[in-house]
């Protein structure tokens, strides 16, 4: 395993999440078990290892299942597994930015987009981050992720997307940008233009006081004037940036509540290592229930 994953991984993840790295970790005996496991079709061994481990911790074992076995783990859980047990333990092996891709890819295939699932990624990852992710997809899909992003949209809300796909940070006055955003609501409508530039080209810091600035200068929260000033795609897609902004927890917790499996699942994954922990208290703020307590009974996944 290249060492430098390790250095990458590390310093990609905070510690607000709610999977660690499994101390006295040994790899070969993981590999063992889970060989014994797809053999026996025990999915709980299976199961309870692979979401006790890192990702990179799983990268290990996955590489060590393979030179002991000369097979390829993902293979043996396709055929050992099915359903959604099947799909999660795969998704559990994606390393990282594999996954996110992977994420992009599902929320384009088919009839429909899925265009909750492009925000919720596009938002919440920093700029370098959906650089590597962008490069991901073109490794593993052969397609440039910019265009299938501008083909599966259109007008206002397909420059925000692709705005968001190519984010970075300008150093511009807090007051500058309060009042070029004050004064874009003056007219009948707003400049959708100036919203999605400013808020997709400066960092959350800068960003939170910005939107501070302006909810005292207009007397109304964000969120409200964007439901007076702007409509369509474009109005859902800049709520769902300012919530990602203010608090992405607290969005990706309002999102749980009602997602079925896949979403639920994309999200645990993807934030397992990073701010879960954050999702899991505001979540139970948000509906008094805790997490845990929701998926044993279904609240989340909208099952029975």
């Amino acid at each position: 395993m290249d060492p430098e994953y390790f250095q990458s991984h590390n310093m990609s993840w905070g510690t607000l999440g709610t999977v660690r790295p499994f101390p006295n970790f040994h790899p070969e005996q993981d590999a063992r078990e889970i060989r014994t496991a797809l053999q026996n079709k025990d999915a709980v061994t299976v199961v309870r290892i692979l979401t006790n481990r890192t990702n990179a911790q799983r990268q290990v074992i996955a590489q060590t299942f393979e030179e002991m076995t000369q097979k390829d783990l993902a293979v043996g859980v396709k055929k050992a597994m099915s359903g959604e047990l099947e799909i999660l333990l795969l998704e559990l092996l994606m390393p990282p930015v594999q996954y996110e891709a992977f994420r992009l890819q599902q929320a384009m295939v088919g009839l429909g987009t899925d265009e909750e699932t492009l925000l919720e990624i596009l938002c919440t990852r920093s700029g370098e981050k959906l650089r590597e992710i962008s490069a991901m997809y073109k490794l593993l899909f052969k397609k440039d992720l910019e265009k299938e992003l501008r083909g599966e949209t259109s007008g206002d809300f397909s420059n925000l997307v692709l705005a968001l796909l190519n984010k970075d940070n300008f150093a511009v006055g807090v007051q500058k940008d309060i009042e070029s955003l004050s004064a874009s609501l003056n007219g009948k409508k707003a400049d959708a233009a100036l919203w999605i530039n400013i808020l997709t080209s400066r960092d959350s810091d800068h960003l939170n006081k910005v939107l501070d600035g302006l909810e005292l200068q207009r007397g109304q929260t964000v969120d409200q004037t964007l439901d007076k000033k702007f409509t369509g795609d474009v109005r859902q897609g800049l709520k769902v940036l300012v919530q990602c902004i203010q608090n992405p927890g607290v969005y990706l917790a309002k999102r749980l509540v009602k997602a079925k499996t896949p979403i639920l699942q994309g999200i645990m994954i993807s934030h397992a290592e990073e701010d879960l922990l954050c999702i899991r208290a505001a979540y139970l703020k948000l509906t008094g229930t805790s997490l845990y307590t929701a998926l044993q009974v279904g609240h989340c996944a909208n099952t029975p």
